[in-house]
């Protein structure tokens, strides 16, 4: 397979395609009955990712239902902390838990041989690749360093972050060599992605909206702009999607920072904007999740914004952040129909 029969491919190259190619970020989730009961037998969600009987079966689940133009490999951005051994755990009804890190820990970081913890997500990825139609496109992902930087010095999630962002004005040069090893490490663990058949990847900054231009610079762009010229180095083909999400008016020049492929917006990002984005180059996003939940008018209404001011350019349609558990399944079918102009 050459993957030019890929669309999300073709748009990642620069061209428009009408009607323009859709995937949601976790399309394989909890608004899925059929998701949740794998979920259960499962048993922990570490085990969900790492098992890949069960994460290759998510995976296929909304293309099987939906039929989306790609699959995106069913795993966590805290993969990477726990192949570092910062015992990563998943709390009912509080979410990712691990040993937060310190100045010291930073420095006894061990990580040769770490990312062969991963290797049942590499086997999922190659077992993916084989199973998807030939015309969908197979994405990988990691957490950016400045996101998993983060969980690792809280230990667990922040509303605004200020345990890291305090680290770092703290430990200036802890925090770098953490950004570094991060950078480094994910940069490999896409490689290896690429290498069992992902066709594309993402890289998720969840968290760059709490961070200051100064600290956008230093935290965000070049982490992954390091992580972007060392896969590039080695698979100079690589088609990378760099996601920042709420970093607002730095997206201006985040793209020519990173050297991404493509920029993932979130729904807070004016279309106004997102249409002088698209003019550097394909663009991600970025219609609101609340409108998957809400349905009816609302829904098609935020779907018809979006084709209208962007559907003419390299556009990949996707939300602006991830599904939400209460989204209905039925209003999923409506998005891709609609999109797809099999609805009016």
């Amino acid at each position: 397979m050459t993957g030019s029969n890929r669309k999300i491919l073709e748009v990642l190259n620069g061209k428009t395609v009408a009607p323009p190619p859709i995937w949601l970020m976790r399309q394989a989730g909890r608004y899925l009955p059929e998701y949740r009961k794998v979920r259960a037998e499962a048993g922990s969600f570490l085990d969900l990712c790492y098992t890949p009987d069960f994460a290759v079966e998510v995976t296929l689940q909304p293309i099987r239902r939906y039929g989306f133009d790609a699959a995106i490999l069913f795993s966590d951005i805290l993969v990477i902390p726990d192949a570092l051994k910062r015992n990563v755990r998943f709390v009912q009804g509080e979410g990712p838990r691990m040993d937060p890190i310190d100045p010291a820990g930073i420095l006894g970081l061990q990580t040769e041989g770490a990312l062969d913890h991963l290797a049942p997500v590499i086997e999922t990825v190659r077992r993916l690749r084989a199973e998807l139609p030939s015309e969908t496109t197979l994405l990988g992902f990691c957490g950016a360093p400045w996101t998993v930087a983060t969980y690792m010095i809280a230990g667990h999630g922040t509303p605004d972050q200020a345990p890291a962002r305090l680290f770092a004005y703290r430990h200036s040069e802890a925090f770098q060599r953490l950004l570094d090893v991060l950078a480094e490490m994910s940069a490999e663990y896409l490689i290896r992605q690429i290498d069992a058949g992902a066709d594309a990847v993402q890289i998720f900054d969840s968290w760059a909206g709490v961070l200051g231009e100064e600290e956008f610079e230093s935290y965000a762009a070049k982490p992954v702009a390091r992580m972007i010229e060392i896969v590039r180095a080695q698979r100079p083909q690589a088609r990378i999607i760099a996601f920042a999400k709420g970093a607002g008016l730095q997206l201006k020049t985040y793209r020519q920072k990173t050297k991404a492929d493509a920029i993932g917006l979130d729904w807070s990002v004016p279309l106004h904007v997102a249409a002088d984005l698209q003019k550097e180059g394909p663009i991600q996003g970025n219609l609101d999740p609340m409108r998957v939940v809400a349905g009816g008018r609302s829904l098609d209404n935020g779907i018809d914004a979006i084709l209208d001011r962007l559907g003419n350019g390299p556009l990949i349609f996707n939300l602006g952040h991830g599904i939400t558990p209460e989204a209905d399944p039925d209003h999923v079918t409506r998005l891709v129909e609609r999109v797809r102009g099999k609805t009016q």
